[in-house]
């Protein structure tokens, strides 16, 4: 039978984090799981991510205090201390659990690797968000001569995906700050992104997106519009969800009256709140 090919690091990422934590498997020492004083463990220099969700840290500090902590952390010792490479949130969420130790595997490794491994281990399983894998990524590619192409392969991401990360640094300021925040999505950032070349057109379609909660579509939709050289109140025309028409049509049917564009045109909605008023808006509608 074959052997499975590991991916990822070049030991395979599941050689850091053994399935088994039986004591009598581990019998390499470098494999050993050790229990830790947490005052003596200190967070990675090399964390990619930047912020820590306190509501998921007190749901997992809850687990950790009917569970344990499952998973060992993966450190690595300088002296007397021990700089954690993977598992910040569970020695975060062990603390305040009122844990004094937690079980670790202490490795010796280069600051590439350890950058690498804490970069997979968030990628793969918290969901860094785009502006942390998009520094981490810069890092990989500038501080340490990497290829995209060979970052993709060990995130296990295509090169392009890759590429469009590491581009949204590319953002203004404001628009950095409304992508971290969660105001706009990775779509829309890099439909502001597409108009770099200008940075006044950047800032209204930033401000359109949040004011009138556009969708990615409709933020698309202005670029191609811009890009064509329409002027910013047609382009806004043609992304806007009412119209005079709508509001002429509202006030005959006395009901509020939307559009909702499409890839290719649109659709009108028509708002109520019972089967009673449904009931009135389709006889208005049905009499000549």
């Amino acid at each position: 039978m074959a052997t499975k090919k590991t991916s990822g690091l070049g030991r395979g990422f599941s050689t850091l984090i053994p399935d088994n934590f039986d004591s009598s498997l581990l019998t390499d020492e470098q494999n050993r799981i050790q229990k830790l004083l947490i005052s003596d463990i200190k967070p990675g220099k090399q964390q990619p991510r930047s912020e820590f969700n306190e509501t998921q840290l007190k749901e997992l500090a809850s687990s950790i205090k009917q569970h344990g902590i499952l998973q060992p952390l993966i450190v690595r010792v300088d002296g007397t201390t021990y700089y954690i490479v993977a598992g910040e949130r569970r020695w975060r969420a062990a603390q305040l659990a009122g844990m004094t130790h937690v079980p670790a595997i202490v490795r010796s490794m280069e600051e590439l690797e350890e950058l690498e491994l804490a970069l997979v281990e968030n990628v793969q399983r918290e969901d860094l968000s785009p502006l942390d894998q998009a520094l981490s990524i810069y890092r990989l590619v500038n501080q340490f001569n990497l290829s995209l192409e060979t970052v993709a392969k060990r995130l296990g991401k295509a090169v392009p995906t890759v590429g469009n990360i590491v581009r949204l640094l590319n953002l203004p300021e404001d628009a950095q700050t409304a992508l971290r925040d969660g105001v706009i999505s990775e779509g829309h950032a890099r439909a502001v992104l597409a108009l770099k070349d200008k940075p006044d057109k950047q800032a209204e379609l930033l401000k359109l997106i949040i004011a009138n909660k556009w969708t990615v579509r409709q933020a698309e939709q202005f670029v191609v519009a811009t890009r064509k050289g329409a002027q910013s109140e047609s382009a806004k025309q043609q992304l806007a969800t009412t119209t005079p028409a709508t509001q002429k049509l509202s006030q005959r049917i006395g009901a509020p009256v939307s559009i909702r564009r499409t890839a290719k045109g649109g659709k009108l909605e028509i708002a109520f709140t019972s089967n009673k008023e449904l009931d009135e808006l389709v006889k208005k509608l049905s009499s000549d």
